[in-house]
């Protein structure tokens, strides 16, 4: 029995098991152990002055009642994320809706975030701006009201300031804000059109494309799909080199090329192009994982899913350009051979048999014998005076010819 395979033999199991876990570890390590940054399942969320993520979804639709003293009793409700009213006796008087994220803002000290609310009631109202009706802005305070303490753990209103017309209220909201999450590049983009964000926008992954959905899988007679990636442009620099990682290891043959894989700066007038070519090498029921992630310099990487069905095997594409390639060698070396011989003839036509002219050329003998057989005659030679060819003969025959017409002229008329 050899050494080694004594030695192996004689090698506890735990052993075994400890080189399989690190092996296991270091083939982990290849792959940043990163989640996708999903956009959130609400419209309730916003980003912090470090361009961090912070979701507001578990409080979306919370109410925060305030109750307003006066000669007509009344309460302003602010339904998180959603609208503010004004209510009383005589009804309700809504003061805008909350339309989407863009209407989550962040502030500065000692306002954390605000949200505004925009097209309610009209009434009483027609000369606002753009008559947008009654508008709402809500000052979130992360935390607790400056001048006094909130009883709920929800948080309440600090303070609510309306203008002089009651068309526009200023609302301040203490709650206890969530924590800040990922660093999101904003303003990236990933499309299937140069203009287009199917896959991300804004720097968040959209849904469908953050794991495997068999609802958005690409079927097997589809061998490429081309991705364009955009930016702001003063932050496109950041942008790296793109990977992959494919989920069976084995039975999906994927290529990343196009100017997003080198490295070009990807911006909104020029987009790069992330061209992903696949063939299926053995078949299966469930698709494959494509994930693909896009490392940004000082921030979390971009990260999303493609999924692939391989319900048969694709044949390997035979590259159309090869065989281009190889005609344009074959016409290269040809041309190159022939002015060689061509330049070789005539120089030993010139200094060997003494010939000048066209006929030094190669071949000019033969094309010059082709001509006369196909086309008659052709043109004479300079050094060539021997034969009476036809032009010759009637040329010479000119001038008599002449004097005989001259002679019956004479016998006619006579003479003096």
């Amino acid at each position: 029995m050899w050494p080694g395979w004594t030695a192996l033999v004689a090698c506890p199991m735990r052993g075994i098991h400890s080189l399989i876990i690190v092996l296991l570890v270091v083939t982990c390590m290849q792959w940043p152990a990163t989640a996708v940054i999903v956009i959130p399942n609400s419209n309730c969320f916003t980003f912090d002055n470090h361009s961090r993520l912070v979701d507001f979804t578990n409080l979306a639709g919370e109410n925060f009642e305030y109750n307003e003293k006066g000669s007509v009793p009344s309460d302003l409700v602010v339904q998180f994320c959603k609208d503010v009213q004004r209510r009383s006796q005589a009804g309700y008087v809504d003061f805008g809706r909350f339309i989407s994220s863009r209407s989550f803002l962040t502030a500065s000290q000692p306002i954390d975030f605000i949200q505004t609310f925009q097209n309610g009631d009209l009434v009483h109202c027609e000369n606002t701006f753009e008559k947008m009706g009654r508008t709402a802005q809500v000052n979130i305070i992360c935390g607790q009201c400056p001048h006094k303490t909130c009883k709920g753990k929800q948080g309440c209103i600090c303070s609510i300031s309306y203008d002089e017309l009651i068309c526009r209220v200023v609302v301040e909201l203490a709650i206890p804000c969530p924590k800040s999450g990922p660093r999101v590049f904003k303003g990236f983009s990933v499309g299937f059109h140069p203009r287009s964000s199917e896959l991300v926008y804004n720097g968040l992954t959209q849904l469908g494309f953050e794991q495997l959905h068999h609802e958005f899988s690409f079927q097997s007679e589809q061998s490429q799909v081309s991705l364009y990636l955009s930016a702001v442009y003063s932050l496109s620099g950041l942008v790296g080199k793109p990977s992959f990682k494919v989920n069976p290891v084995k039975g999906l043959d994927v290529t990343l090329t196009g100017s997003g894989t080198n490295g070009a700066m990807p911006t909104t007038l020029s987009p790069t192009v992330l061209n992903v070519i696949w063939r299926c090498e053995i078949a299966r029921s469930s698709p494959y994982e494509v994930n693909i992630l896009i490392p940004v310099e000082g921030y979390d990487p971009v990260e999303f899913t493609l999924t692939k069905e391989c319900g048969h095997i694709q044949e390997k594409e035979s590259n159309p350009m090869r065989g281009w390639a190889t005609f344009g060698i074959i016409s290269c070396i040809f041309i190159i051979l022939s002015s060689l011989l061509c330049c070789g003839g005539f120089i030993y036509k010139t200094r060997m048999e003494h010939q000048s002219g066209l006929y030094a050329l190669p071949g000019m003998t033969i094309l010059s014998a082709l001509l006369d057989a196909v086309g008659g005659p052709s043109y004479l030679r300079a050094d060539d005076h021997s034969g009476n060819h036809a032009s010759q003969a009637s040329w010479e025959r000119v001038p008599g010819n002449s004097q005989a017409a001259g002679a019956i002229k004479d016998r006619r008329y006579g003479s003096m």
